[in-house]
């Protein structure tokens, strides 16, 4: 029930009061309010509420622009009035720099691109079973057991030599060194950038982050890169020319610094410096443009904005990021010095337990099921006819069935096992050298207990609890939610995390307990309060300073230092209080108590359950066909040589597509998803779950590719023509509606649902034609984008938002930004070169 304070005082409010208060009058739907009712306490709105607010705001010319930060730092319409007039004092505003963007790209130009990136996966799929044949062939020559051995050892050493230096190779003859330039989407110079980039991004040397053979693997490909840096982010950089980095940097993982980013229809490449000892955190983005001084810190969930820099020695921390006392940098360099001989010898073992027993054990299976198991052999003779024959089902049946639920069964006991023995060699808050063999254990533990299918499929259920505490978290005592944990969690080690009871987490959570420097580490234990709620994408380090009763929005910036909070919520990077939980958010909170809660949650239990099975079923199927796929493969392997490899490559691709698309659709009975406002205890949540667990994964070759606007479409996005993608998630595609000629850059998030204490929510989110979504950031539920609109690098969309067209905002949460914030150092930049420079570097695309 809303609370009417009393009218305005006239003689006292403002212009500006009596504004604000008519708006809030309106969206509120009620006869009046009073210009000292608190928005969250006294009238009960919630952050959709005052977005539609700050949207109506917008469109009144005689006011100033308000934000959704603003109405929470002044929540009462005196204050926020009293706030807001400065600004209405303030000169006009300039009006924002048109943003250039290209021309749209006619469909013969789009069409033939489409057909080159075609042709160029064909290619590089038939290089790769021309060169598997050729080494089977070569193996299977060995006339003893130790001959064939050695022979699979040198012919995957060659393999992986190979798959590794054809990025490096590629990038220096089709392009050479990169420079800060300008590629127009969809043109032949764009064709030469996708192939090295999806080259490098999906080279196994990507893999060995955290390695120093990643690094060398960077210096291969351009990249100046100092002495003792160590990168643990498996976003490999693209434009490596243009990046340097100083001796002694630490680059934690889910970073992003790929020196290029894409908008208006433009490929812009540009620097990124990073001087000596810098700290980079985790999950941070550093657009072009953009460099740290000598020891700088970035912070967690945090970002640089092109033409930002970090002075040297400072802390920065925020989306854009603003300097800070707070203090990332979790261990100091210790533990001497780490040699060229130490890591030499790391990268030796490395590589000597993939060639000496992985490759060869791999091979030796595969050889010993066709030449001993005859259902096997039978396959292989001339008289069997793929397809035609129930010995060919019966024998795919089995097989599929075997690896399958072998693995799942076999993983989980591994999982469970093997990490718990090893993690008696690491002892909480002892300081480590980095590449010795405490190091190699830490990396095995964070591998082997980070299994995504394992979280996957048990999330989002009352059973992922016992998982997690079968793998070491301490979560006693529980108080059982049915959604304690979403089905994207990870850490360092599961060995050291605390969760209080009562705590609901959704997707995404990343728990920082370990800390790294250019030459040690230690892991340190991380808790998380009771009765907290964490939404999605969170990072959350072991100095995290929240305790009991905490709200943590999407994508906040926890805090590390100043005083423990409780009983509030934090939203944003860098965060800020806000109400811990409201009169709307609250009507759902009675169905997660009481008498009849235990009825409510074994009746979810049991949804869950049958979920779990639909999904372990549908994932078997495909593994079924692909089974089938490739004994048709191997069918055909006499006669069509290395054909019959690439064919099976090109099947598996596109029938995934398809079929996810189709098991989508029938995880909702084809009645597709719509918008809802429900208890995670009530069946539109349940089946919210179902679809979600159902999603499929689109892989990363159809980035940047009109393919991926096709498998968009199958999966029900509303989509206009030319999309470009270059690696955007989406969760309910259906309630997804993208106008002509959008940009999504590489980790950009488009969420139509939220968790929200006790309640799921969803809404349609609707992008104009020419938008543009930055490198990491997020659009959630009930958002509308303008035509024209841009939306900077791991900014936060907040829900119910609605961009002016042709607006540029950025921040967490987004916010307007003047044009002189979003990307005026590029511009200045390109204004610097001539027109015919950068023709020859963009393939003769100028503006």
């Amino acid at each position: 029930m809303l609370v009417d304070r009393g009218t305005l005082d006239g003689a006292d409010a403002t212009g500006i009061e009596r504004a604000l208060a008519e708006t809030l009058t309106d969206v509120l739907r009620v006869e009046q309010v009073s210009a000292d009712s608190h928005f969250f306490d006294d009238l009960g709105a919630d952050s959709m509420v005052m977005a539609q607010f700050c949207a109506r705001i917008r469109k009144r010319p005689n006011l100033p622009s308000v934000s959704i930060k603003d109405t929470y730092e002044h929540p009462t319409v005196r204050s926020l009035a009293t706030a807001l007039t400065p600004r209405s004092n303030a000169p006009a505003k300039q009006a924002p720099a048109p943003v250039e963007v290209a021309a749209p790209t006619g469909m013969r130009q789009y069409v033939l691109c489409g057909t080159l990136q075609v042709l160029i996966l064909l290619g590089y799929a038939s290089l790769a079973a021309l060169a598997f044949e050729q080494g089977i062939e070569w193996i299977s020559a060995g006339e003893t057991l130790l001959d064939a051995y050695l022979r699979a050892a040198l012919a995957g050493g060659a393999g992986f030599l190979g798959v590794c230096t054809l990025p490096i190779l590629a990038k220096w003859v089709l392009i050479g060194r990169w420079r800060p330039q300008r590629i127009r989407i969809w043109s032949l110079a764009y064709v030469r950038f996708w192939t090295v980039k999806t080259l490098v991004t999906l080279s196994p040397l990507v893999l060995f982050a955290g390695s120093p053979l990643y690094v060398l693997y960077l210096r291969a490909l351009g990249a100046r890169i100092g002495r003792g840096v160590v990168v643990f982010s498996r976003h490999a950089p693209v434009c490596t020319d243009l990046l340097t980095i100083g001796d002694g940097t630490v680059i934690r993982k889910d970073t992003y610094l790929t020196c290029y980013r894409a908008s208006g229809g433009w490929i812009q490449t540009g620097a990124v410096t990073l001087g000596r000892d810098v700290f980079v955190g985790e999950k941070a983005v550093l657009d072009i443009e953009t460099s740290l001084g000598d020891g700088a810190q970035l912070g967690h969930a945090s970002s640089l904005h092109a033409g930002q820099t970090v002075p040297g020695r400072e802390r920065w921390h925020g989306s854009p990021a603003q300097p800070t006392a707070a203090d990332y940098r979790g261990v100091e360099a210790g533990c001497g010095t780490v040699t060229t001989l130490r890591r030499a010898t790391y990268t030796v073992l490395q590589l000597a337990s993939l060639l000496l027993f992985y490759v060869p054990l791999a091979y030796g299976g595969v050889d010993w099921l066709f030449a001993e198991v005859p259902q096997f052999t039978a396959l292989l003779g001339p008289e069997t006819l793929a397809f035609t024959s129930w010995t060919f089902y019966g024998v795919a049946l089995v097989t599929s069935l075997v690896l399958f639920f072998g693995s799942v069964l076999v993983g989980m006991l591994v999982v469970v096992t093997v990490p718990r023995v090893l993690n008696r060699a690491i002892k909480p808050d002892k300081v480590y050298p980095l590449y010795g063999i405490h190091y190699a254990v830490h990396r095995a533990i964070a591998r082997l207990t980070n299994r995504k299918f394992l979280v996957e499929f048990l999330g989002d259920s009352s059973y992922i609890v016992g998982y997690l505490r079968g793998i070491g978290y301490r979560l006693a005592p529980v108080v059982q939610t049915g959604a304690n944990f979403g089905k994207q969690v990870k850490h360092e080690t599961p060995y050291l995390v605390s969760v209080g009871s009562g705590t609901v987490i959704a997707d995404g959570l990343s728990i920082v307990n370990a800390d790294f420097s250019s030459t040690s580490f230690r892991v340190a234990r991380t808790s998380i309060g009771p009765r907290s709620f964490l939404g999605n994408d969170v990072v959350y380090p072991s100095q995290g300073r929240t305790g009991d009763n905490c709200l943590l929005a999407t994508k906040v910036l926890v805090p590390i230092d100043g005083e423990v909070r409780e009983g509030v919520g934090l939203l944003g990077s860098p965060s800020f209080e806000i109400p811990r939980t409201v009169e709307r958010d609250s009507k759902f909170h009675h169905m997660a108590t009481g008498d009849e809660q235990p009825r409510r949650l074994a009746a979810k239990n049991k949804h869950n359950a049958l979920t779990i099975g639909w999904f372990l079923l549908s994932r078997w199927c495909y593994a079924f066909v692909l089974t089938m796929l490739g004994f048709w493969a191997a069918n055909l392997y006499d006669s069509w040589g290395a054909m019959a490899i690439t064919l099976f490559a090109a099947l598996s691709l596109l029938f995934g597509v398809v079929y996810f698309a189709l098991v989508e659709r029938a995880s909702t009975g084809f009645r597709g998803t719509r918008p809802t406002s429900c208890s995670i205890y009530q069946l539109d949540c349940w089946r919210r779950e179902r679809f979600l667990k159902m999603t499929g994964h689109m892989h990363l070759a159809l980035n940047g590719t009109p393919l991926k606007s096709v498998a968009w479409r199958l999966l029900g996005v509303r989509l206009g023509r030319r999309l470009f993608d270059d690696g955007c998630n989406m969760a309910e595609k259906d309630m997804v509606t993208i106008g002509d000629d959008c940009t999504l850059n590489a980790g950009s998030s488009i969420q139509c649902h939220s968790l929200e204490d006790f309640a799921l929510k969803s809404d349609r989110i609707t992008i104009g034609s020419g938008c543009t979504i930055g490198i990491g950031a997020l659009v959630h539920y009930g958002v509308t984008m303008g035509d024209g609109a841009e939306l900077a690098p791991d900014s936060f969309l907040m829900k119910g938002e609605e961009m002016p067209p042709h607006a540029r905002w950025g921040g967490n949460p987004a916010r307007e930004m003047r044009h002189d914030k979003v990307g005026a150092a590029v511009l200045t930049s390109r204004n610097s070169l001539s027109d015919s420079t950068l023709a020859r570097w963009a393939g003769g695309e100028t503006r």
